[in-house]
């Protein structure tokens, strides 16, 4: 995919694509990799010792799980947080450590893409069965840009908002934009912020909206397709509330549509994102961003 660098506000040269790889080279760079892979290991150990924390909060449920902690974690390690006051730590975590970290994101993102690749013939005649509904949800995420957006450039976000509202900003659409634009870019940066906004609040509110749900008077099941919208953890969180909260469905059944709309979400969003989101968001931004676009 090319990198759209030059759709930028600011029309410098992009990088190569060699450059954009130059901090990931081992020839010379033996001890950085060394410290960034030995501190990512230390991080999973940690994080799984600690393993999934579940707490009650009324109808609801909070599901702490290790990726959080692995994240918090990873933040406060970094040069520019606890590193930037303790000595020892930021010889062990230096700058170039982070510069490391940045670009093997998408490296380590491949393998999830290609797990979603193998997932479509395999399910074609599921996906087909499922029906319409499960189908045509995922145009339910193009609405996060005509709600998102707008906002974004309200408050003053320029083309970090293109990554952050062009969907959810789950694992498939940050492999895309990064890809796209660069994890560097300003649109990587914005996908990045999602991601990370809905790793540490996402689980905490789809728990809660899962018992809460049924208060609306939608049908159980389609709460229960709701739940499904990208993400294992919070279709978990989500789904194992709603079951809880309802006793008009059986809890199989919840959980069934739950996982089968989170596994749609997973190889339809890929395509909706890229081939519908990414184009529809630029197309809106190059409108709205001279109207309401903030300094």
């Amino acid at each position: 995919m090319a990198n759209t660098n030059a759709e930028t506000d600011d029309p410098t040269d992009a990088n190569s694509d060699g450059d954009r790889w130059d901090p990931i080279r081992v020839s010379g760079s033996w001890n950085f990799h060394l410290k960034a892979h030995l501190t990512v290991l230390l991080i999973v150990v940690v994080s799984e010792f600690i393993g999934t924390k579940t707490y009650p909060v009324g109808p609801g449920q909070v599901v702490i799980l290790p990726m959080l902690y692995a994240v918090v974690f990873g933040m406060l390690l970094g040069y520019q947080v606890l590193g930037s006051y303790v000595d020892a730590l930021r010889r062990v975590v230096p700058k170039e450590v982070s510069e490391i970290s940045s670009p093997l994101i998408v490296v380590a993102l491949m393998p999830l893409g290609v797990k979603y690749g193998t997932l479509v013939a395999p399910n074609f005649y599921d996906i087909i069965g499922a029906g319409p509904a499960f189908l045509l949800q995922e145009l339910g995420n193009l609405s996060t840009i005509l709600l998102a957006l707008p906002l974004a450039l309200l408050l003053g976000l320029k083309r970090e908002a293109i990554g952050a509202a062009v969907s959810i900003a789950r694992e498939p659409t940050l492999g895309i934009i990064t890809d796209l634009y660069g994890p560097d870019s300003p649109e990587g940066i914005g996908v990045l912020g999602t991601y990370l906004t809905g790793t540490f609040l996402g689980t905490l509110f789809f728990g809660i909206l899962g018992g809460l749900a049924p208060i609306t008077g939608l049908h159980p099941r389609a709460i229960a397709m709701a739940c499904g919208m990208g993400s294992g953890s919070m279709m978990t969180a989500c789904a194992g509330s709603l079951a809880t909260a309802v006793t008009a469905v059986p809890e199989d059944e919840i959980l069934a549509f739950a996982a089968t709309s989170n596994l749609l979400t997973g190889l339809t969003g890929v395509y909706v994102v890229l081939f519908v989101g990414v184009p529809l968001i630029n197309k809106l931004y190059s409108v709205l961003n001279p109207t309401i676009g903030g300094n």
